[in-house]
């Protein structure tokens, strides 16, 4: 495996996903797959710190075996000792029951805000979750490293957040910046005469596929409201990420397509229920 070093100016080649794990940043490995009957994909990620690794939104129950195979891969000396849920969708929480039968660990953690709690209680008995209360909203390694978490309330759930590594400078952001899987390839790349777009909907270039319009489309689909849409992204403004992690579709690897992916999310109005209320149907998915 060659590992990729996006977290820098320079946009990374994009690789088309295999049966491999791809390592985004030292000690931070991409451990997903593409969907190829459905298209929504799952991007569950691994963070290595010395003796110790966790898991960023696992994965669904079928997923497990490619997940976990990709784990081995990584070829990892280190004990997984916490899964972190950012929010409780089957499709990230449906394989914890596996992790906690094959780890075997009492001392394994299950870390979610504390709205999640009840639902993620239905995954597997006798699950105990740390909440983010509980731990001061940060996760800290025995090295001293620590994680940040960014409570988005409604975006989609009312106990969603995004966790931030400022060590990396990666922002693993859950369901926001999430998009549809129209291709193979990992790495959100448009051409470069794309961010100076006046409408990504309406390409000027006649393209058939815009990459940004599909972030937009899979967001105002997703998202409640506007205002719970906005609210979320407003945190994301004031944080220095160098690259953004999604539960699904493409990994954002250049802070300007991030830039230019809120400025175009925040000034949409056909969101979630808003364009429902509105007699303005919302685009149909892929």
């Amino acid at each position: 495996m060659t590992p990729n070093t996006p977290c820098s100016n320079r946009t990374p080649p994009s690789p088309e996903v295999g049966d491999q794990p791809v390592e985004i940043a030292p000690g931070i490995f991409w451990v997903g797959f593409r969907e190829t009957v459905h298209p929504l994909n799952c991007n569950p990620y691994l963070i290595v710190d010395g003796e110790e690794a966790i898991l960023i939104d696992g994965g669904s129950r079928p997923d497990f075996p490619t997940v976990m195979m990709k784990i081995l891969q990584t070829g990892i000396r280190s004990s997984l000792t916490a899964l972190i849920y950012q929010h409780y969708d089957p499709d990230l929480c449906g394989s914890i029951a596996h992790f906690r039968d094959l780890l075997s660990r009492p001392d394994l953690k299950v870390i979610s805000d504390a709205e999640n709690e009840m639902f993620i209680q239905h995954y597997s008995e006798g699950i105990s979750v740390t909440t983010l209360d509980q731990i001061h909203h940060r996760f800290r390694f025995a090295s001293g490293r620590e994680l940040q978490f960014i409570p988005t309330p409604y975006a989609h759930t009312l106990g969603s957040f995004m966790t931030f590594d400022p060590v990396s400078g990666i922002l693993f952001s859950s369901d926001l910046f999430g998009s549809y899987a129209r291709n193979r390839m990992l790495f959100f790349s448009p051409p470069a005469d794309c961010p100076e777009c006046p409408d990504p909907v309406r390409c000027p270039r006649a393209r058939f596929e815009c990459p940004y319009e599909s972030v937009l489309q899979f967001q105002t689909r997703l998202m409640p409201s506007v205002k719970a849409l906005r609210h979320a992204l407003d945190p994301v403004r004031n944080l220095p990420f160098k690259m953004i992690a999604p539960q699904h579709g493409q990994i954002i690897p250049d802070p300007t397509f991030a830039r230019r992916l809120i400025d175009l999310l925040a000034r949409q109005t056909r969101v979630g229920i808003d364009a429902l209320l509105f007699d303005d149907p919302l685009p149909p998915a892929p």
